[in-house]
C-alpha cells in the first residue's frame, strides 16, 4: 500500500489547490460612473483574473482577451465541483450600427483550468444575454439564465465536453430572468425574475429541468440568488422600484416546507448588487451600492459601498456588520475555505480582500489590482 500514498498525497494537494481558486471577470466596454451605463470607445479587450487562495498573498493570474460584461448580475461566472473548468457568459456586444449601444450576445466561454495558464477551450451557444449561472453539485449540468431570452439554457458537461441541450421557458423576456441558484441536492432551483419581483420554482430531475409554475413573493426586483449548503433557505436581494436611495432587503425562502414559501425580509441599504453564502452557511455577505453609483452632482452622491454581513439565525439572518468600501462594488464570493471573502470595486479597478474568522470579517487591506473594471465573481467551492 505504501506506494500508493505519494499519489494520493498528490491527488489531494491538487484538489486543495483548485478549491481556494476564485476568477474575476473585468471588462472595459461600459463605465458605470455616470449614473448609467455608458459605453466607452477604443478601450482594452476584457480580461479574467484568477486567484489562487492555496498561499498567501494569493497567486494572481491574468488572461486577456476573454469578453464579459457588467451588465447582468456578477454570478456570470462558474466553476465546476472538480474546479477543471469554468463557464464565463457573454452577454452582450457593443452594436455596430449604433457604437454608443449595445445588443445581447449569446454564448459562454469554457475555460480549461488544468492547463498552465488556464485556456479558452471553446464556447457553447446560449439564449440571449446569457447571465446568471449555476452548475450542479454531481457537475454534470450548468443552468444559465437568459436575460433577453427568457429562458434558461440547459448545459450537460462531460470531462472537458459541454454542450446545449436545451432550453426551458421561464418567463416574458422583458421581465429579465438574472440568475439561477441550485440546491444541494441537485434537484431542486430558483430563477430570479428580476422585472417580475419574483423568484421562479423549478424541478430537476436528471436531464429533465420543468419549471413548476410557482411564483415566489419576494422584496423589490431580486437579482442574485442563492441556496444555503445544507438546502433549508433561498436568498435573494435586489433593488426596489425607487430611486436608488431607499433602503432595500434581503428576501429568506424556507425550501423546508411544502410548498416553500418566502418567510423573512431583512433591510439591507440601498441597491443590492450582489450576495453570497459562506461554505459553512453561517454567514452572508452582501455587497450595496448605498448610493455610490449615483450620477455627479446628485446631492445623494456616496463617495462609499458597502458590505454587509449577516449571520445565521435558524431560519433566518441577522445584520451582524456593515463596512464601508469602494464606490459601485460589484461581486463578493467566498474562498472555498471559507478563510478569505473578496470583493470587486469597479470604477477603482481593485479586488478587495477581508479576512473571515470567529463569526465575523476584517479588512486586511490587500488591494489586488486588475487590468479592466471587475464586474463578475465566483470561487471554487
Amino acid at each position: 500500500m505504501k506506494q500508493f500514498v505519494p499519489l494520493i498525497v498528490a491527488l489531494a494537494l491538487a484538489h486543495s489547490v483548485r478549491g481556494q481558486w476564485v476568477i474575476s471577470g473585468n471588462e472595459n466596454k461600459i463605465d458605470l460612473l455616470s449614473g448609467t451605463p455608458a459605453v466607452l470607445q477604443n478601450t482594452k479587450p476584457d480580461s479574467l483574473t484568477i486567484l489562487d487562495f492555496s498561499k498567501t498573498p494569493p497567486g494572481v493570474e491574468h488572461l486577456a482577451d476573454i469578453p464579459n460584461s457588467v451588465i447582468g448580475p456578477p454570478s456570470n461566472i462558474a466553476i465546476t465541483p472538480d474546479a477543471r473548468l469554468a463557464l464565463i457568459a457573454n452577454s452582450l456586444k457593443l452594436d455596430s450600427t449604433a457604437p454608443a449601444q449595445w445588443v445581447p450576445e449569446s454564448f459562454v466561454h469554457v475555460l480549461d483550468l488544468t492547463t498552465k495558464p488556464p485556456k479558452i477551450i471553446g464556447r457553447v451557444s446560449t439564449g440571449l444575454q446569457p447571465s446568471g449561472i449555476s452548475i450542479t453539485p454531481n457537475g454534470k449540468l450548468a443552468l444559465i439564465a437568459n436575460r433577453a431570452s427568457g429562458s434558461i439554457s440547459v448545459l450537460r458537461i462531460l470531462g472537458k465536453e459541454v454542450t446545449r441541450i436545451g432550453d426551458v421557458e421561464i418567463c416574458e423576456p422583458a421581465l429579465s430572468i438574472s440568475d439561477v441558484a441550485i440546491s444541494p441536492d441537485g434537484k431542486l432551483a430558483l430563477a430570479s425574475i428580476q422585472k417580475g419581483g419574483y423568484l421562479a420554482e423549478l424541478q430537476i430531475d436528471g436531464e429533465h429541468i420543468s419549471a413548476t409554475g410557482r411564483k415566489l413573493s419576494v422584496y423589490g426586483q431580486p437579482y442574485r440568488c442563492v441556496i444555503t449548503p445544507d438546502g433549508q433557505l433561498g436568498l435573494t436581494a435586489g433593488q426596489g422600484f425607487g430611486s436608488g436611495t431607499d433602503m432595500d432587503a434581503l428576501s429568506v425562502i424556507d425550501l423546508t416546507t411544502s410548498p416553500i414559501r418566502a418567510t423573512d425580509h431583512i433591510p439591507i441599504g440601498s441597491s443590492p448588487e450582489s450576495i453570497e453564502i459562506s461554505p459553512d452557511g453561517n454567514l452572508l455577505a452582501a455587497v450595496v451600492m448605498n448610493q455610490s453609483n449615483l450620477p455627479p452632482g446628485d446631492p445623494s452622491l456616496n463617495q462609499h459601498g458597502g458590505l454587509v454581513i449577516l449571520t445565521r439565525r435558524g431560519n433566518t439572518f441577522q445584520k451582524t456588520q456593515e463596512i464601508p468600501i469602494g464606490r459601485i462594488p460589484e461581486g463578493v464570493a467566498f474562498t472555498g475555505d471559507g478563510r478569505f471573502l473578496i470583493l470587486q470595486c469597479h470604477p477603482a479597478r481593485e479586488l478587495w480582500v477581508f479576512s473571515v474568522a470567529n463569526g465575523s470579517v476584517q479588512d486586511t487591506g490587500q488591494r489586488i489590482a486588475v487590468p479592466g473594471m471587475p464586474s463578475s465573481l465566483r470561487a471554487a467551492r
